[in-house]
């Protein structure tokens, strides 16, 4: 066990995650309210449900290539922090620093600010909690009971993962069980209405966008809804048997969620006709009120919510750790590297993620503008870390890979070309946010210097 600079051996993380917790935190991070909503967004965007469906096998594709492409990243370096440490050993400090560095400080608090809102929303649509738009303090800072609830949320979510990986393991695990058994639910019912039709599949939207602008849209909804899978990867220092556990439950858990989407949107199509699905705000949730009557739209809502709050705990205990990576390399604040002697969880970085989530919360909303913000800076990351993989494989030839990516070198190739398109069509289709986006991480690198000076300098 490493030891401080007292002497005294300094506390790690614990190895607590085994394959079933991995594989929980793949699909319970992917599966969040996106299944739920984009359907609209794509029919919208293509039309027609067969374009629907080529937009969700493409970004299924992409995502499944991307999985296999980290499972061989993750085996090969299974440690806390997971992209910071690909991009550092392949591209050098600054760039991990500035993928931490857009990650820790935009990303993950945007992120979580995002699915704690969804969960009040949602629970907003019950006269149980309509009081969530009732003001909770008026002064000196306005905060609506809905606002307080999302920061209650983003709390306790934050409390059990500081509390230990396990408890935050099994809780991901449990309620990813319970999910996805709604979700099996959810698409049963569909295909069980008796005026459904096989029809509506072959229907279309005539105000569609169209066009391959309509098909890259569909495709980046679709490639949203799938986002998270990488999440993995930064808790790889709390996996047992690693090497193994990383790549079923990356390959695992992304084909599972594949199948769960195409299935929700096939039994959505059944019960709706295209411009039904594309005027609705909440495809789902309409169709089983349909089936079920209220009722049916009170279980959409209730599993939308929480699959949220599963995604929030993936993503709270994902997002500590690369902050605390950096530190460890002194990159960062030496407080964000200390790991708590008795939970064994990265403590002080996880409390600061909470911090700058609950900033954004009370921010008013205003969230979602830092979240597009990091649209951007997300996929930059994906084909650079992706791309490291070439690198290992040229400069580390001889290096153990427990692990190899199937159809190397085109399966990796392929994410990077795609990661890059899609780079280019997310820039050019909002370049004041992507802008933004890239001065968040170009503001970075002062700071990199900074502290790599202090580390220079220290004894």
């Amino acid at each position: 066990m490493p030891r401080s600079l007292e002497g005294s051996p300094r506390p790690e993380l614990a190895r607590d995650l085994g394959v079933s917790h991995a594989w929980a935190v793949v699909v319970g991070t992917i599966i969040g309210s996106g299944i739920f909503l984009v359907p609209a967004e794509m029919m919208q965007a293509v039309g027609s449900a067969k374009l629907v469906y080529l937009a969700w096998l493409v970004g299924g594709l992409l995502s499944f290539f991307g999985a296999l492409t980290y499972a061989e990243l993750g085996a090969m370096k299974p440690q806390a922090g997971g992209e910071y440490v690909y991009v550092r050993d392949s591209y050098g400090p600054l760039a991990g620093f500035l993928d931490a560095w857009t990650w820790f400080l935009v990303s993950k608090p945007a992120s979580i600010a995002t699915l704690a809102t969804g969960i009040v929303r949602i629970l907003g649509s019950f006269s149980l909690f309509a009081f969530f738009g009732s003001d909770f303090i008026h002064a000196p800072l306005h905060v609506s009971y809905g606002q307080a609830v999302a920061v209650a949320a983003v709390l306790l979510v934050t409390l059990l993962n500081y509390i230990g990986i396990k408890k935050a393991g099994e809780f991901q695990l449990i309620f990813t069980l319970l999910k996805v058994s709604i979700i099996v639910g959810i698409v049963a019912a569909g295909f069980s209405y008796s005026a459904g039709s096989w029809g509506n599949f072959a229907g279309s939207y005539l105000g569609a966008k169209g066009g391959f602008g309509g098909f890259m849209a569909a495709l980046v909804a679709a490639l949203w809804a799938y986002d998270g899978w990488n999440d993995l990867n930064m808790v790889a220092g709390e996996v047992r048997n690693p090497e193994r556990s990383l790549p079923i439950a990356l390959i695992a858990g992304v084909t599972m969620v594949g199948v769960l989407y195409i299935s929700v949107n096939a039994a959505v199509q059944y019960v709706l006709p295209a411009a039904a699905i594309a005027a609705s705000q909440r495809p789902a949730s309409d169709a089983l009120a349909l089936v079920l009557g209220r009722v049916g739209a009170s279980i959409v809502s209730a599993g939308m919510a929480l699959s949220m709050l599963v995604a929030m705990n993936g993503t709270i205990m994902s997002g500590g750790r690369m902050p605390f990576a950096m530190a460890r390399d002194r990159y960062f604040f030496s407080s964000l590297a200390k790991v708590h002697p008795r939970f064994h969880t990265p403590a002080a970085a996880l409390v600061v993620q909470a911090i700058l989530s609950i900033i954004l919360l009370l921010s008013g909303g205003n969230f979602r503008q830092f979240f597009s913000l990091a649209i951007f800076s997300e996929w930059l990351f994906y084909m650079i870390t992706a791309s490291s993989l070439f690198i290992f494989r040229w400069r580390q030839p001889d290096t153990p890979r427990p692990y190899r990516v199937w159809g190397y070198p085109l399966v990796p190739l392929l994410f990077v070309v795609a990661s890059g398109v899609l780079l280019y069509y997310t820039f050019t289709d909002n370049i004041r946010n992507s802008a933004l986006g890239s001065l968040v991480i170009l503001a970075g690198i002062p700071v990199f210097y900074a502290f790599s000076w202090r580390r220079s300098h220290e004894v």
